[in-house]
């Protein structure tokens, strides 16, 4: 419908046509005539009015049609994940554990020296670098005292043997007297048998009366006199003993007196060789951080003493790193491993694991699991060394490098880009394949073992399937730097979801997807 346009008499307001046009530089006001405009005019403006019309109805037209365009673009793709794939395929697969450490010789191979008593260093024979021989003559620490003491002990062992060559002079004494009083006795023994034998013939003669009495009075005392003289001798005998006895005691005090001293003797030469220090081992020195004149101590307790010098055998150099205790159990002695150090960019060294450490160690505190001061939380490493082959003869310990150890390698097996595979919980998934079919179960109707089997979580990978990202479980082998082996679950050629990550996290099972693998450029950095 057109509207109906006023007649000029209708019109309260002036028209454009009653308008007059003011020269430019003109100041008067515009003046409005009351003068109704030509036929023609109103054609004119009629024409232009219905030609406005007509252009704005298709304006409205165009912006309603593009309108519910984008509206059905919006509705068919409700629900719709953008999302990034790529193909299951099959390659060579090689598992690696890499750990930085520091090179160090073997550790049989290397010996830090400490002071074993107190004193100030008098001589140093050798500097930091010098190719030592094993026992020979490093360093020296005053020995005054010691010397002393070994002098002193080495008189008074020189004066107990001379005790004992006195006891045993003693102990000759006394056997021999013990000797002369049991020849004594023998001799009052005869006396005392001849005494006896007289006597008793005297008994007989003077019953018969063929001696007298004085005669027999005689003989009974000779008897008495020999009987006496036996039991003195006797005695005598058993004093002898006892000397001898005791002479013998004497002269094995002695002697274990002789013994002593040179015990003593011993322990003050070990202090004084203390003041003596030599190489431990065939190497180089490679540290010596005293100087002549500085006063040492030995360790006391568990504090160790002073360090005088380290001597290290070079000719077997190791890396020793620290291996996260998440890779630790793929780590197994004589594995190959690629060794990088700092000090020689662009160089690889071979080597093999010949050590691997059986404690944990803190990552922050540095100490075994043993100790008290280590936290149940706290991250740990283990202590892996691998031996270089043929390390150069410019390697120095200390240096900072890393270890690339082969753990394990796949021939064309199955792999997946490691992000690619995910968890989902296994109600999440029944979740979705009930409402997929209509079914609902009430909370109240779920045991509590169908709860706990719910939280399972379950490893797989998105599979692109009729335009559809549907969640396959997958069983994983050995995992390498951008890719992780698929054991069972998929085939090569499955498309599956590779990103973004923030999609990953969220997809949901059996999602409408829309695949965009776009590249992604990301600005260079700031200048």
């Amino acid at each position: 419908m057109v509207a109906r346009l006023p007649k000029a008499e209708e019109r309260e307001e002036p028209s454009m046509a009653d308008m007059k046009v003011l020269e430019p530089g003109s100041a008067r006001e515009p003046e409005w005539s009351d003068q109704p405009p030509p036929a023609s005019t109103r054609q004119t403006n009629g024409t232009k009015m219905k030609k406005w019309k007509k252009v704005t109805l298709i304006v409205v037209g165009i912006v309603a049609f593009v309108g519910l365009a984008i509206g059905g673009v919006v509705w068919s793709r409700r629900g719709v994940v953008t999302v990034q794939t790529g193909k299951v395929q099959r390659q060579d697969l090689t598992q690696i554990v890499t750990a930085n450490g520091e090179i160090k010789p073997v550790e049989q191979n290397q010996a830090n020296v400490n002071a074993n008593s107190f004193g100030k260093i008098t001589e140093i024979l050798v500097k930091e670098g010098d190719h030592v021989n094993k026992g020979q003559l490093l360093m020296r620490t005053e020995d005054i005292q010691q010397s002393a003491s070994v002098e002193a002990q080495q008189a008074a062992v020189t004066t107990s043997q001379a005790d004992v060559s006195a006891q045993d002079a003693n102990v000759l004494s006394a056997k021999a007297a013990l000797d002369t009083s049991q020849a004594d006795l023998a001799q009052a023994a005869a006396r005392l048998n001849q005494a006896t034998e007289n006597f008793k013939r005297g008994q007989e003669l003077f019953k018969a009366q063929l001696i007298s009495q004085q005669d027999f009075d005689q003989r009974l005392s000779d008897y008495k006199v020999a009987m006496t003289g036996k039991d003195s001798v006797q005695a005598h005998v058993g004093q002898a003993k006892a000397q001898y006895q005791q002479a013998l005691f004497n002269r094995d005090s002695a002697r274990a007196h002789v013994g002593q001293s040179k015990a003593q003797l011993l322990g003050l030469k070990n202090q004084l060789d203390q003041t003596v220090y030599a190489s431990p081992l065939d190497g180089i020195v490679t540290s010596l951080p005293v100087h002549v004149g500085e006063n040492v101590v030995p360790g006391i307790q568990n504090a160790v003493g002073s360090l005088l010098y380290q001597v290290s055998n070079l000719s077997i150099m190791t890396v020793e790193v620290k291996v996260d205790e998440t890779d630790i159990p793929n780590v197994k002695m004589g594995q190959v491993a690629d060794v990088l150090i700092d000090a020689y960019p662009n160089q690889t060294f071979k080597g093999r694991v010949t050590q691997i450490g059986e404690s944990a160690v803190g990552r922050n505190t540095g100490t075994t699991t043993g100790s008290t001061t280590t936290t149940a939380d706290e991250a740990k490493d283990f202590k892996v060394v691998v031996t270089i082959d043929n390390p150069p003869a410019s390697l120095r310990q200390g240096l900072s490098a890393t270890a690339k150890i082969t753990t394990a390698t796949r021939q064309n097996t199955v792999t997946v880009p490691i992000q690619a595979v995910t968890v989902r919980m296994r109600r999440e998934l029944e979740e979705k394949d009930d409402k997929a079919k209509g079914k609902a179960e009430s909370d109240l109707t779920v045991s509590s073992k169908d709860r706990e089997k719910g939280k399972e979580e379950l490893q797989g990978v998105f599979v692109i399937r009729n335009g559809r990202a549907a969640f396959v479980q997958v069983e994983n082998g050995i995992m390498g730097p951008t890719d992780i082996e698929i054991l069972k679950g998929v085939q090569p050629g499955d498309v599956i979801v590779t990103g973004s990550f923030s999609v990953l996290r969220t997809l949901k099972n059996n999602t409408k997807v829309r695949v965009d693998n776009t590249p992604t450029t990301t600005p260079p950095p700031a200048t």
